[in-house]
C-alpha cells in the first residue's frame, strides 16, 4: 500500500519499525475487546477520556484508543481497520501526510487520530474544552457530510460527538453547535471563513470556532501546495452617500489645473501656487494646492476638510480631480448602458466586470451622470497556508 511506499521514500525508517511494533500493541487488546459489550466498549472510550484529563498523554492512549476504535468500526459498519490503515493513522497522528489511493480507506483511516484525539474535547463536567475539537477537512460539502455520516455509527457507540459545516447554511447557532461537537467535518473554505467571521465578532459570545487543535486534512495536496496562497476574502460595502460623489463632481470642474514651475521659484517656502492641482498624466495622480484646498472647504462649507470628522472628504476630492483631468470617455472608459466599463489601454477591448477602487470608479460614475454603483472593501482576509498554520498538529 502506499503508505508504505511514503514512509520508506521519506527515509524514517525507524519511526516505520516502530510503528510497525504499535501495530502489535493494538492489536493484542483485539481479544478483549471483542468479549465486551457495546455499553462496555463505550465505558472503556470514556475511561480514556478521564485518563487523558488526569494528564496521560494520547501517545500513551494511543492504542488503546485505536483498538477500541477498530472494534467499533468492526460492529457498526463491519468493517475492520488493517494493519496498514493502523499505522496510517499513527502517521497522521503524528503530523505527517499519509499518502493513500482511491480505494484504501482514507476515511476509515482517519476515523483513528480523530477518536484519539477527541479524548481532549471535552472538561471533566463533559463540556466542550477550548482549544481543543477536531477537524476534518474535505475539498466539498458533499464529502464533509458523506464522511461524517459514513463513520458516525463508530462515533455514536463510543458517545464521540460529531458537527457538519455546510457552507449553504448561514445559522449561526448550528454552526457554533457543529463546532462544539467533538469533531467537525467540513471544507476548507468553510473553516477559513468562519476564522475571519470570528476575527470581525464584537463579543466571544459571537465567534463560533473553539480552537486549532488538530486538522486533518484530505486532499492536502491540493490544499496546502495548489491552493496555499490562495486568498479567502471577507469584503463589505463602506458607508458611502452617492450625493457626495456627485457634489464633487460638481467641483472637479471648477478647479484649476496647473504646473508649478522649475528650479528655484517651486522650491521657494514663499512659493504660492496660482493654480488648484497639478495633475500628473504618467503617473496618474493629482497634487492638490493650498489654493485649491481653499477653494474646495469653500465649496463644502468646511473649515479643515483634513479633520478626522470630514471622513474621506480629501479622497473624495482627490478621485474626482483623477475623473475630471486624467481619465477620458472612450480612451480609459466606456459609458455602456448606463455603467462605466474600463477600457484595456494595452487591447481597446472591454474588461468585463472590473472596476478601478478607491471611489475612483464611483468619481467617474458621477462625472458622467450615471447610477454610482457600491464599492466593496476587504475587511478580512487570509491564505489557507497561513490558516493552517494556526492548527496546533496538522
Amino acid at each position: 500500500m502506499a503508505i508504505f511506499e511514503k514512509a520508506l521514500r521519506v527515509g524514517e525508517g525507524k519511526k516505520f519499525k516502530a510503528f510497525e511494533k504499535n501495530v502489535q500493541r493494538i492489536n493484542a487488546f483485539e481479544p478483549e475487546l471483542e468479549l465486551e459489550s457495546d455499553e462496555e466498549l463505550r465505558e472503556r472510550y470514556q475511561a480514556l477520556r478521564e485518563r487523558a484529563l488526569a494528564g496521560e498523554t494520547l501517545d500513551e492512549l494511543l492504542y488503546e484508543s485505536f483498538a477500541v476504535t477498530r472494534e467499533a468500526a468492526k460492529r457498526t459498519l463491519g468493517q475492520r481497520h488493517f494493519d496498514v490503515q493502523l499505522i496510517g493513522g499513527m502517521v497522521l497522528h503524528d503530523g505527517s501526510i499519509a499518502e493513500m489511493r482511491t480505494g484504501e480507506g482514507k476515511t476509515l483511516t482517519s476515523t483513528l487520530p480523530i477518536v484519539l484525539n477527541a479524548l481532549r474535547s471535552r472538561d471533566e463536567e463533559g463540556k466542550p474544552t477550548r482549544g481543543q475539537g477536531v477537524h476534518l477537512v474535505t475539498v466539498n460539502d458533499y464529502l464533509a457530510r458523506r464522511d461524517a455520516l459514513w463513520m458516525k455509527p463508530i462515533y455514536d457507540l463510543l458517545g464521540v460527538t460529531i458537527g457538519i459545516l455546510q457552507s449553504d447554511d448561514r445559522d449561526w447557532e448550528a454552526k457554533r453547535a457543529a463546532y462544539q461537537a467533538d469533531v467537525t467535518y467540513g471544507t476548507n473554505s468553510e473553516f477559513g471563513f468562519d476564522y475571519l467571521r470570528d476575527n470581525l465578532a464584537q463579543d466571544m459570545a459571537e465567534k463560533s470556532q473553539r480552537g486549532h487543535s488538530l486538522a486533518i486534512v484530505d486532499e492536502v495536496d491540493n490544499i496546502l501546495i495548489d491552493e496555499a496562497r490562495t486568498p479567502l476574502i471577507i469584503s463589505g460595502s463602506p458607508e458611502q452617500a452617492a450625493d457626495l460623489y456627485y457634489k464633487f463632481a460638481k467641483l472637479a470642474p471648477m478647479m484649476e489645473p496647473g504646473k508649478k514651475p522649475e528650479g528655484f521659484e517651486a522650491k521657494s517656502k514663499d512659493y504660492e501656487a496660482d493654480f488648484d492641482f497639478e495633475p500628473d498624466e504618467k503617473h496618474k495622480t493629482v497634487a492638490v494646492t493650498e489654493r485649491g484646498v481653499a477653494k474646495a472647504e469653500k465649496f463644502l462649507g468646511v473649515d479643515n476638510m483634513y479633520r478626522a470628522e470630514h471622513g474621506n472628504l480629501v479622497n473624495h476630492l482627490q478621485q474626482a480631480l483623477k475623473a475630471e483631468s486624467l481619465y477620458r470617455r472612450d480612451k480609459d472608459y466606456a459609458v455602456i448602458d448606463g455603467e462605466v466599463k474600463i477600457i484595456d489601454e494595452f487591447t481597446g477591448r472591454i474588461l468585463e466586470g472590473r472596476r478601478w477602487s478607491e471611489g475612483l470608479h464611483q468619481a467617474i460614475e458621477a462625472k458622467e451622470g450615471v447610477a454610482i454603483q457600491e464599492e466593496n472593501q476587504t475587511v478580512a482576509t487570509i491564505t489557507y497556508q497561513n490558516y493552517f498554520r494556526r492548527y496546533d498538529k496538522l
